[in-house]
């Protein structure tokens, strides 16, 4: 759910990108629910979801600009550190989580699909109001959705082989088609239009927020009748994966001795995830229970990184 550059967001930029952190997980909460009271709606639109996320992702693309890939350039050691760290960090954390809370191998291979997702797609505008460093959150992020065709899949094979069998190889086209390929479609929409996408960025997070939410009541419909006997449960690991996320990742920029604004933008950048993603390989390789988890992280990292922020921002005035 990135927004226009939020390095160069006016007051009203401000506003809306507030709203947009505000609303987007009253959104899914609301699909969520939709899903679970009447998951007869939702019937056959699972094979929906990958081309959902395209959508997502080219969104994405066209908030993209060359000044990205600059800034990977102009800090390597902290983008490397970044995309160490969260490559590292939330794929142990899940299988950490997995097995301290004992879940059945279809929810414990689904939390730790979410810890080896990408970076979340709203974590610069977070990293914004928390007064982070905007630019290291940006190019950590656009590294990390970039080499997830090579990380994610190896990763998850490793981590959740235990559990259930991992097609690593069909995982790998799958996020090429529904992750890399929309995304570097939009990048060149924005390069070759950039004047005329000006005009409709603003709109872009409302767009991603919608379509996001569209994938979680599709999600949740598909595992409605489990919802109830494993809710707790999966709200449990998610609070703990996400918290322990922010909490390490804010600890690697500190003693990566990257200062403090760099260091906020590690949190968000380590424990908000790509739950989107997620969500729709879940469904594709495992099952929708498999997914569940990526659906609640899809409205609570929002809500745990809007508190974040707004704490970390109250105490750097």
């Amino acid at each position: 759910m990135r927004t226009e550059r939020p390095e160069h967001l006016s007051d009203d930029g401000d506003r809306s990108a507030r709203r947009a952190v505000t609303v987007f997980p009253v959104l899914v909460l609301l699909a969520g629910a939709l899903g679970l009271l009447f998951p007869g709606g939702f019937t056959g639109w699972s094979e929906s979801v990958p081309y959902l996320l395209g959508v997502v992702m080219f969104c994405m693309g066209i908030t993209m600009s060359p000044e990205d890939f600059r800034g990977v350039a102009k800090r390597p050691w902290a983008v490397a550190l970044g995309l160490v760290a969260h490559y590292v960090i939330m794929p142990g954390l899940g299988w950490a989580v997995a097995h301290l809370l004992d879940l059945p191998p279809q929810l414990a291979a689904g939390v730790i699909l979410v810890g080896c997702a990408p970076s979340g797609t709203a974590s610069n505008v977070v990293t914004y109001l928390a007064r982070g460093d905007v630019a290291l959150s940006v190019s950590v992020a656009t590294v990390s959705t970039l080499v997830a065709p090579l990380v994610t899949p190896p990763l998850t094979l490793l981590l959740a082989g235990e559990y259930l069998p991992v097609d690593a190889g069909s995982m790998v086209t799958d996020i090429l088609k529904t992750v890399l390929l929309p995304v570097l479609a939009g990048l060149a929409v924005r390069l070759l239009a950039g004047r005329y996408v000006e005009r409709v960025l603003p709109a872009l997070p409302w767009l991603s927020a919608m379509t996001i939410s569209v994938i979680v009541a599709v999600v949740v419909a598909g595992s409605a009748d489990a919802i109830k006997s494993a809710a707790a449960m999966v709200f449990l690991a998610v609070v703990l994966h996400n918290g322990l996320g922010l909490a390490l990742g804010y600890g690697a920029g500190r003693l990566g001795r990257l200062g403090e604004p760099a260091s906020r933008a590690m949190a968000f950048e380590v424990g908000m995830q790509n739950s989107g993603l997620a969500a729709s390989l879940a469904t594709a390789h495992f099952s929708p229970l498999a997914a569940l988890p990526a659906a609640v992280f899809s409205v609570w990292h929002n809500v745990s990184g809007a508190v974040t922020a707004a704490w970390l921002s109250r105490r750097g005035r």
